[in-house]
């Protein structure tokens, strides 16, 4: 009888054993908020001895199960417990807790965040006409815009590292969204310049995107997590162009334009105004009130890190917290930091400009109306529902042929190619040539922003947040670099200009010299020997 009991176990231990290697048994995560721990650790003892076969201990060996001291038992993803139980894989189908539901949270948070940023830009000349501006007064509103986002960034990797990205990104999307609202009240050109700067803070969601999902995720995975969250984030400046410019605009305007010529009982300002008007001075309340109710979305029905809530962890001494100046000062001192910030302004500082300049530049040089120019804009954006996720995956698949090599040719060839892809655009002539110059460049633009995140988390481990932070940045300090362009200079030059700051930037690639990992000779003794100083003194 003990035998048949023993053999039964053990016929059952075996299909476990099978059945989880196939990935067929189902799993699912499990709180432990409710459950006592006298009760978690027999539960424990009970999986672990209902799936031993032989010497093969599944509890041990199953890649599903979660650490000691994690909120979950087990997750939906293969995780690595000596990386903090960080996924080893990511699953776009699924939307369970943590990894994956903190992977879609990321991005949609970050892509509401941007949809608000960019809603502006498709109306600029709209705003231009109806307040009597100059070109010089809207390129100057588009560099505030973002100058007003890098300081926000510096200070929003420390940040995420004392209080976690959730929070910080709820923080951001709130913000944000009472400029966005209040745009529609602006009647001077000072008053553009405060309302961008203050909505540029939306701007620094990228930092808590990033490291929402580097926190989910192992380095061997994260140029790909980190590059598709960011390509879908970003899409929302092509998409405001399009939802904004395109859609909501001429629907406002047709809704006031039946009484544009009826005389009102009301004897207000607005009532007196042109239908375009209102309709622009309106259409910002969407983006605002969906980035608020975004924010409670996400801080009731996401988490923070794979174990738990950021802040609880901090609590329990589960995680230590850095000084930010401590933080933010060894980052700085790290020469690959630099370097990055620099290459991030060349490809990052280019989208900002160029989702600030194409519906301008397509009405101004096309003669298209607002509407077509800003459907035409929008496609610049929209290669973000793959190019950078492409710039991404293409950057983990050269590391794992060839090491931080490979990540470092993939990083200095979609430089380069976006480099010359922005001075054939900055000549084309015809609209047809124009829109082709445009993809190809958009393409290789989120391809360089993706390749240069696949190497971020391998930079400085101990300070990811101030890490990220700064490269971020640095691709805000480019947007403003090449706004100064663009108001200082025809369409032309400063297209032109700009496609030779990436190619430069591009060869700053060899430069890069990762600690631990191989690098080309062509860096030199002197820049190898300075980084690896700065290495040990921050070990």
């Amino acid at each position: 009888m003990e035998s048949t009991s023993r053999l039964q176990v053990n016929d059952q231990s075996s299909e476990n054993c099978q059945d989880i290697e196939r990935g067929n048994l189902r799993r699912r995560h499990f709180p432990r908020n409710s459950i006592s721990s006298s009760r978690r650790t027999a539960d424990r003892d009970s999986f672990a001895s209902s799936v031993s076969v032989g010497s093969y201990d599944l509890a041990s060996e199953n890649p599903y199960q979660a650490s000691e001291n994690s909120k979950f038992y087990r997750y939906t993803l293969r995780v690595d417990r000596s990386q903090h139980d960080k996924a080893i894989e990511i699953n776009c189908r699924s939307f369970e807790r943590p990894h994956m539901r903190a992977f879609h949270a990321s991005w949609f948070s970050f892509f509401v965040a941007f949809f608000m940023w960019f809603s502006i830009t498709p109306l600029l000349s709209e705003i231009q006409d109806s307040l009597e501006l100059s070109k010089e007064d809207i390129w100057t509103s588009s560099l505030c815009g973002t100058a007003g986002t890098i300081v926000m960034r510096i200070l929003m990797g420390p940040a995420c590292d004392k209080f976690g990205a959730r929070i910080c990104m709820v923080f951001i999307l709130i913000v944000a969204a009472v400029p966005t609202g209040l745009t529609g009240l602006v009647n001077t050109s000072n008053g553009l310049l405060i309302v961008r700067t203050f909505t540029g803070i939306a701007g620094s969601s990228f930092v808590a995107c990033q490291y929402w999902t580097s926190s989910m995720f192992t380095r061997e995975v994260a140029g790909t997590a980190n590059a598709l969250v960011a390509g879908w984030g970003n899409l929302g400046g092509g998409v405001a162009n399009l939802v904004i410019g395109s859609a909501l605009f001429p629907l406002f305007e047709l809704m006031f334009e039946d009484n544009e010529n009826t005389k009102s009982s009301d004897n207000n300002d607005f009532a007196g105004l042109p239908s375009s008007e209102k309709a622009w001075r309106l259409v910002f309340m969407v983006p605002a009130i969906l980035s608020l109710l975004t924010a409670i979305v996400i801080v009731t029905h996401s988490d923070d890190s794979p174990k738990g809530e950021y802040l609880e962890r901090v609590r329990l001494e589960e995680i230590q917290i850095v000084s930010p100046a401590a933080s933010l000062a060894s980052a700085l001192k790290n020469l690959n930091v630099w370097i990055l910030s620099i290459q991030y302004a060349c490809c990052f500082g280019v989208e900002v400009t160029m989702t600030n300049a194409n519906a301008l530049y397509f009405k101004e040089e096309f003669g298209q109306s607002t509407v077509s120019a800003a459907a035409i804009a929008s496609i610049f954006g929209f290669m973000n529902l793959f190019a950078r996720g492409f710039g991404g995956i293409a950057t983990d698949a050269f590391n794992a042929k060839y090491g931080m090599k490979g990540r470092m040719c993939w990083q200095f060839l979609t430089l380069f190619l976006q480099g010359m892809g922005v001075a054939v655009f900055a000549y084309a002539k015809s609209l047809a040539g124009a829109i082709c110059a445009l993809i190809f460049t958009s393409i290789m633009v989120q391809s360089a922003e993706g390749s240069t995140f696949g190497i971020v988390p391998y930079v400085d481990r101990r300070f990811t947040g101030s890490v990220v932070g700064l490269v971020g940045a640095g691709g805000n300090a480019g947007g403003v670099i090449f706004a100064i362009y663009f108001r200082e200079y025809a369409y032309e030059k400063a297209f032109l200009l700009m496609g030779l700051s990436a190619i430069v930037g591009a060869f700053l690639s060899f430069a890069l010299h990762i600690q631990n990992h191989e690098t080309f000779p062509s860096c030199g003794p002197e820049l190898k020997y300075y980084s690896q100083r700065i290495h040990a003194r921050n070990d």
